[in-house]
């Protein structure tokens, strides 16, 4: 049994991991929002921007096929517990073993992506045509090998995770989003739309690079030097192997889902492709600030956890109950926010240029849709890292393929036929899009958390603590709405200064004084970190 200074220390390392990690991805988030605002001012909802948005997400599936998902549940449990037996040796020959396999697989699907891009432009943007479709082939085909390198920057964040070097993982896109912001300020005032675009692709596939280059020489350093071999024979290599192909096709089923999303959207008329892009941006950002942070830093530390059933199943439950409300804390406002103040946090971020106040209500719209199932996928982050430490990579596969089947069938309803029937105009039916979405999660997490409990006891959040969370939140962003009201919209900067800042103030007072007890958690934290640095 663990003493009450070791657990107590144990839980400060804990919440550490999670804020190295979000402010990490915090870092790149800023760094990407940026980049998705110059976006904006060079190409507003225009055709080269659906093009280019269309065209990101084709090699982007390969990132997120081979990425930092699929290597998050297969590798970095086997690694990581190699690590706690003090077996560096052979994790360093595992490592590396992973790590050739990774880029030979890798590199045969970029050849065979390159040659198959004017087939999977037919299946994924139908409603493409004439230049805009020429357009859009001719950037994946750039982008693909680009897509190749961040899956070995996502081995290399597997590697640096698992060594609790958190920071660096996860602030290196931010020289990717450099890159691509670069190239816009560069070009943008000197070509056209269309070539902006295609210069655009060649600015990511140079960040791609850099991005892998940052982090390459600490993960050598790890595992003091860089051992490729493809020896599928070891043991722990073929464990990967065989966690990876379940998490792979669960993976695979999500990008299917995406696919069906683009799909429908390019179907729409003209904007709809690029406003959901925008809209996920958004959505996003805090599933990856707090469910992957927290998910992120507990994956390495539950797959460490040994003993007897009994007590590794307590531990779990204790990690997996304070990951839960940390991520709740800051997911239920970011869902009254994205709600009730959306149109402030769009306008501030997207509205310049090409893209008008027009288009940021419409952006907004479907941002509201996204939060019908904001918590539950964060939550669902959780509990699936909760299955990968315990080597259950099939349960949230079962899982992933059934909420990808209802957001399809619900997502085709709501965007074509339901706008029609309801005499809404068809634009809006990627709003559709979002919250079938966010229905379909909420029954992938009830699923989730319904067999781990059968399986490691009970575990979730009290109804008190969801309670005063949404009171905290709603109370907040009522009070943010009015004071939108005599600031205006007509500079949309200040107005989010003072509207977001008022709301972000009046939730932690109302979650102090409701006694949740993540506030003074927070705030110790913060001290002893600042005391640690002085």
């Amino acid at each position: 049994m663990k003493s009450p200074e070791t657990a107590a220390a144990g839980r400060f390392a804990s919440k550490r991991s999670s804020f190295l990690v979000a402010a990490g991805i915090l870092l790149s988030r800023i760094a990407g929002l940026i980049r998705d605002r110059v976006f904006a001012h060079y190409f507003g909802n225009s055709d080269a921007a659906d093009a280019f948005k269309a065209a990101f997400r084709i090699p982007n599936a390969l990132q997120n096929l081979f990425g930092e998902g699929v290597l998050s549940a297969s590798f970095i449990p086997v690694y990581a517990a190699l690590l706690a037996r003090d077996e560096d040796e052979e994790a360093r020959r595992t490592a590396g073993a992973v790590a050739a396999l990774l880029a030979l697989s890798t590199s045969i699907l970029v050849l065979t992506g390159v040659l198959a891009t004017p087939f999977l432009i037919d299946a994924i943007a139908p409603g493409f045509s004439g230049e805009k479709r020429e357009l859009t082939i001719r950037i994946v085909r750039i982008l693909f090998p680009g897509a190749g390198l961040l899956v070995l920057s996502a081995w290399c964040l597997g590697i640096l995770n698992s060594h609790r070097r958190f920071f660096l993982s996860y602030t290196a896109p931010v020289i990717w989003n450099a890159a691509m912001i670069a190239t816009m300020w560069g070009f943008g005032e000197r070509y056209a739309q269309f070539p902006l675009a295609v210069v655009l692709s060649w600015g990511s596939v140079v960040g791609s690079a850099l991005q892998v280059a940052v982090q390459l020489p600490v993960v050598v350093r790890l595992l003091r030097g860089l051992h490729l071999s493809l020896a599928f024979h070891l043991e722990n290599v073929r464990t990967v192997v065989r966690n990876f192909f379940p998490v792979f096709i669960s993976r695979g089923v999500v990008q299917i889902s995406a696919y069906v999303d683009a799909l429908l959207a390019s179907l729409l008329p003209t904007g709809a492709v690029a406003a959901l892009a925008y809209a996920q941006t958004l959505y996003t950002l805090p599933v990856s600030l707090f469910g992957m942070s927290v998910s992120a830093a507990e994956l390495p530390a539950m797959s460490g956890a040994v003993g007897a059933g009994s007590e590794v199943a307590e531990a779990l439950r204790v990690r997996l109950d304070a990951g839960l409300r940390q991520i709740a804390f800051f997911v239920i406002p970011s869902v009254a926010a994205f709600l009730v103040l959306g149109d402030v946090i769009v306008s501030a971020i997207y509205q310049s240029g090409r893209f008008t106040h027009t288009d940021a209500i419409y952006v907004w719209g479907i941002l509201a849709g996204s939060t019908v199932g904001l918590l539950a996928s964060t939550l669902g982050r959780l509990y699936a890292s909760t299955y990968y430490a315990l080597k259950d990579t099939r349960t949230p596969l079962r899982y992933a393929v059934l909420r990808v089947i209802l957001t399809t069938v619900l997502g085709y309803l709501s965007a074509i036929p339901l706008p029609h029937a309801l005499g809404i105009e068809t634009r809006w039916g990627v709003a559709g899009l979002t919250i079938s979405a966010g229905i379909s999660s909420w029954v992938e997490f009830t699923l989730l958390r319904h067999t781990l409990n059968r399986r490691i006891g009970a575990t979730g959040l009290p109804v008190a603590y969801l309670v005063k969370g949404w009171t905290a939140a709603l109370v907040a962003a009522g009070i943010g709405r009015a004071l939108l009201l005599a600031v205006g919209h007509r500079n949309p900067i200040v107005a989010a200064i003072v509207v977001l800042g008022a709301y972000g103030t009046i939730y932690f007072a109302g979650a102090f004084v409701l006694g949740l007890s993540e506030v003074r958690a927070l705030l110790s934290m913060l001290s002893r970190l600042r005391a640690r640095s002085s």
